[in-house]
């Protein structure tokens, strides 16, 4: 549990808000020229996230897109650790505090009657043939192996029976001005909420909700039971209900503060082929026969920007995203839900985000074994391909300290749970597919990283003489350092 009351920053309400946040933070650069969408924000997003560290990187503010009149915005929500604690105002150490209190106290929303102020999402509608996805920016995230430009954000849909919203992000591929064709693939939820409307016999509505609050977006990502809605989670997240309004034509509900909504409608039996486009696995996914949506309506505020999220290769903004969403749903649901209080910290590696990453966390063993369990705990409830347990005195975000506890404290042939046949959905997982293959079959590894035995004292010197040492070091004048975590932890045991 956190060792000192959870203290709260200023939380912004609006994408805007948030974007002028960072600005000040050297965290947003802003791009003056006109780019080409086709290839360039893709490409600019791929050398940022492949080639810079996660504390140098930044939002791209795209002022002027070829083609369109809206400025394109990328990279900002997950960028790094600092742009996303900076979206839910929380310090980057809180962030999962954040989210056992938002799951905690979650707030669903609040149904409002108009959105047509200049700033809010239906200031501007356009229906029939002026509802054209060519007045959006767009852009084609893998240039010369994407089929073609995909929308990458929050895609509401509706179960027909219980009424109940889900929002997810689906690879959306645009077919043309008019239409488009969603990865809604079989085992996911919006799947299983068209079928709802299809087995009625009724076309099933759909929305794409682009650059709505940054709460919406980051709780949209977290991997939650069938029927939980995620605009109340995001309500958790920012300590009261998300204002939302009806789509103009259907009954679904999106943020009322969004920039652009797009609306459309998926007709039983209509189909056409989708893909191939880059995955967070670092693959290019496969191509497949996915559901055709029909793009009814579009609704924007004054002056709108697009937001479209960077995925792709690894790290990307999506897996970060994705891994530090998920990493406070995990920890909430181990202490709250199963009652594992033991477990201290969780984090999940900053590459695969929810789906087949390494989850990591750091608890302290009550009884013989209780390690493995709580590791069975976590391979079973999500899926992680890998999961590591280590004691609370290893810092489990610092890759060279996990790896001194694995060669200190880990036994592989004692400590090691291999987890068989696992069902991986929609093909995921890279490790075992094949062209043509019905079998998505994987496994998962358990490793139980924490001390059994006393192993003796920690080779460094006493504490009191480390902050001597630290005193003279400064007194020489030798360069000055910030004290990484893992030297704290083990000079508080010495």
């Amino acid at each position: 549990m956190p060792s000192r009351p959870l203290e709260r920053l200023a939380v912004p309400r609006t994408m805007r808000a948030f974007l002028d946040s960072l600005e000040p933070q050297g965290l947003l650069r802003r791009i003056g020229r006109t780019v080409d969408r086709t290839w360039e924000p893709g490409t600019l997003a791929k050398w940022m996230f492949q080639a810079l560290p996660p504390e140098r990187r930044f939002g791209m503010f795209v002022e002027h897109v070829a083609g369109s009149s809206m400025p394109l915005v990328t990279g900002a929500l997950g960028a790094s650790p600092a742009t996303y604690a900076a979206a839910i105002g929380a310090r980057v150490d809180d962030i999962n505090d954040v989210w056992i209190d938002a799951c905690r106290h979650p707030h669903p929303p609040r149904l409002v009657e108009r959105a047509d102020r200049a700033e809010q999402v239906q200031a501007h509608v356009h229906r029939g043939a002026r509802a054209t996805l060519a007045m959006l920016p767009i852009p084609v995230w893998t240039p010369g192996k994407d089929r073609g430009p995909y929308i990458t954000t929050n895609v509401v849909t509706r179960d027909r029976d219980t009424g109940a919203q889900n929002m997810g992000v689906y690879r959306t591929m645009v077919r043309d001005d008019h239409s488009v064709v969603v990865n809604f693939a079989p085992n996911r939820q919006g799947n299983m909420n068209i079928q709802t409307w299809h087995a009625a016999g009724l076309p099933a509505p759909v929305a794409w909700v682009i650059a709505a609050e940054p709460a919406v977006h980051l709780a949209t990502v977290a991997n939650l039971p069938y029927g939980t809605e995620e605009l109340a989670l995001a309500g958790g997240l920012v300590g009261g209900p998300i204002d939302v309004v009806r789509c103009v034509s259907s009954d679904l509900v999106v943020p009322a503060g969004a920039e652009i909504v797009i609306e459309g409608e998926v007709h039983p039996g209509e189909t056409d082929m989708e893909g191939p486009f880059g995955e967070f696995a670092g693959y290019m996914g496969p191509v497949d026969r996915r559901p055709v949506v029909r793009i009814t309506a579009i609704t924007h505020r004054t002056d709108p920007l697009y937001y479209g999220y960077t995925s792709q290769m690894p790290p990307s903004e999506s897996t970060v995203i994705q891994s530090l969403t998920n990493a406070g749903v995990l920890l909430h649901a181990l202490r709250h839900q199963l009652s594992e209080t033991a477990v201290e910290d969780a984090y999940i590696d900053l590459t695969f985000g929810g789906f087949l990453a390494h989850a990591i966390v750091a608890m302290t063993p009550r009884y013989p074994g209780h390690a493995k369990k709580v590791g069975r705990l976590i391979a079973a409830m999500a899926p992680f391909k890998r999961v590591s347990v280590f004691d609370p005195d290893v810092d489990i975000r610092d890759p060279q300290h996990i790896e001194w506890a694995l060669n200190a404290r880990y036994h592989p042939v004692r400590d090691t749970v291999l987890i068989d046949d696992v069902f991986f959905p929609i093909n995921m997982d890279p490790s075992v597919r094949t062209p043509g293959s019905s079998s998505n079959m994987g496994s998962k590894i358990v490793v139980d990283a924490t001390a059994k035995i006393d192993a003796g004292p920690l080779s460094l010197p006493p504490r009191a003489i480390m902050e001597r040492g630290l005193d003279l070091w400064r007194e020489l004048g030798l360069p000055e350092f910030e004290i990484p975590k893992r030297a704290r932890l083990r000079i508080e045991r010495s």
